[in-house]
This record gives C-alpha cells, structure tokens and sequence, in this order.
C-alpha cells in the first residue's frame, strides 16, 4: 500500500486551484504523473507565516522547493517525463531555469511591487485568508520578501532601484513568453501528446498571470496576445482540474475556516471604522468646551 502524502500549499481563487505559482507547479505534476496526494491548504492557519509552500509530506519527510518535490516524486515512480529523450530532457531543464531567471521576476513584480495591483488584488486575497493578527503583517512581509529576490537577482551593477530593474525584468519576461510561444506553436503540449515537468512549470507561472484580475496588467496583456499560451492554460485546467477549477479543497475545517474568515473581515471593517474616525476626530477643529453654569447658592431657612 503507497504511503499517504500530504501536499501544504495556498488555496486557489480565479479559476485556479491554488494562486501561488510554485504550488500550482506540483499540483499539476501531480496530475500529469497520477501521484495521488492530499491537498491541505494553508488558508486562515498559523502556517502562513511559519510554514514554507508548497510542502509534501511522506511518513517523516518533509520536502520543499518544486524541483526537489518533482524529484521525490519520480524516485516514487510518479514520472510524468518517462517517454522523453534524452535531448528533450535537457531541453526541459533548459526552459525551466529559462523561465526561473527570465519570467519568474516579473511575476514577482507584477503581483507583489506594483503599487496598484498590490493594493487592490495581491494584498487583500492574501489578508482574507490569513488569521488575525497576522492579516495586517504577512502580506506585507511576503511583498519586502518578493522585492528582495528582485533586486538580489536582477540589482546588480549599474542597476539598483528597483525603477531602474523594472524595465529590464518586463522585456526580459515578454521575451521569455514569446520563446514559449514559439516553442509550443500549434502543439497541446511542449513534448509530445502528453504533459511533463516542463508543462507544470508553463502553466504554475503564466496559469495566475492568465487568469487574475490585475488593474495594471503590461504583462497580463502582453501573455493575451499569444493565444497558443492562454490555451495552453485552459485546456490544462479543463482536462486535469475540471471546468472552473474550485477554489480551496474542502476540508474537515472547512466550518471552523469559514467562521474563521467570517470573523477576520469583521475585525478588518471594525479596524478601517476605527481609523476613519480617529483621523476624523484628528482633523475637525477643537471647540471651546463651555463653562459650566454657577449654581445657585442655597439660602438657610429660619423659623
């Protein structure tokens, strides 16, 4: 009998079963190679913020990282690569890193440097589906993370703002997506009649750019012009995941989650009425308090 594994990851929204692009990586390996693994979102858990995501677990082994996940899954014979030669293996490698140094950058700015899909996409998803406290803090904290990798990959000498990285990252990203495209041409996938590790790692990184609702979006538009890609996309989501693939699986927690999130939103509305007011009574002009009026004075009686 397999040994149970157990799959920790973000949840999923847009169409998509999860929106973090590493954990979409190793949820569509697992389908590709028929690895049967259990799905357990970190949404609304104290994991957000200590667990690392995506994370398999297998009796006492924890792996993390795509790669290496993708690699402890072909030593348990779920091999999703098994019929490609050997050019096209190298090939495979060749993309991904391609896609790792050139696309992966862009990304992270996309979603989590741009000031305007930052405020109204990224950081409100990932605050509804973080427990109280940690929704004022983690999303920020994931934002200064994402920033960092930026410049520590792509900041080195003349560059160093992230103003001046940024118009590097895109050009390099829109030409990443245009070798893809070529690639791909008029194939279902990049080998063959079925999917392998090069196909997770397509549609992990461009599936959330497809399918997001961003308000500034160079990228998102761009990635529409290549209609091969968007395909790509959805034909992976209706074969492996289904027509408008759910959002988080269901849990045992599903209940206590829900009242969870319920209760999160309403601290969060509580905490914006809270501001509002105060910077409200911070603004308005001090009136004179009025003098309060003398009272009179108590005459004694005589008899």
């Amino acid at each position: 009998m397999a040994t149970p594994m157990e799959l920790r990851c973000w949840g999923g929204d847009w169409g998509l079963p999860s929106v973090h692009t590493d954990s979409l990586v190793v949820l569509a390996y697992a389908k590709f190679s028929g690895a049967k693994i259990t799905i357990v979102p970190v949404d609304w858990t104290w994991k957000t913020l200590t667990g690392t995501v995506p994370s398999l677990h297998c009796d006492e082994v924890m792996v993390t990282e795509p790669v290496q996940i993708l690699n402890f899954l072909r030593k348990r014979r779920f091999n999703a690569d098994y019929e490609l030669s050997a050019k096209q293996g190298a090939d495979t490698m060749a993309y991904i890193a391609l896609l790792q140094e050139k696309l992966q950058p862009a990304l992270l700015h996309t979603f989590w440097v741009d000031a305007e899909n930052y405020a109204n996409l990224t950081r409100p998803w990932y605050a509804s589906r973080s427990p109280f406290p940690l929704n004022f803090f983690l999303p920020s904290r994931l934002a200064s993370a994402a920033l960092s990798r930026i410049l520590l990959t792509k900041g080195e000498s003349p560059l160093h703002s992230i103003i001046e990285v940024e118009a590097k990252i895109y050009s390099e990203a829109k030409e990443c997506l245009n070798l893809l495209s070529y690639r791909l041409g008029t194939a279902q996938y990049f080998f063959g009649s079925t999917p392998g590790s090069l196909d997770a790692f397509v549609f992990g990184y461009i599936a959330p750019l497809h399918r997001a609702s961003l308000p500034s979006g160079q990228l998102q538009q761009h990635l529409k012009q290549l209609s091969n890609l968007c395909h790509f996309c959805d034909s992976v989501l209706h074969h492996y995941f289904g027509d408008g693939a759910p959002g988080s699986p269901p849990t045992s927690q599903d209940s206590v989650d829900a009242n969870l999130q319920k209760l999160t939103q309403l601290v969060n509305k509580e905490s914006n009425l809270i501001e509002k007011m105060d910077d409200n009574l911070r603004s308005s002009p001090r009136r004179a308090e009025p003098k309060p009026a003398p009272q009179p004075r108590e005459r004694n009686s005589t008899a």
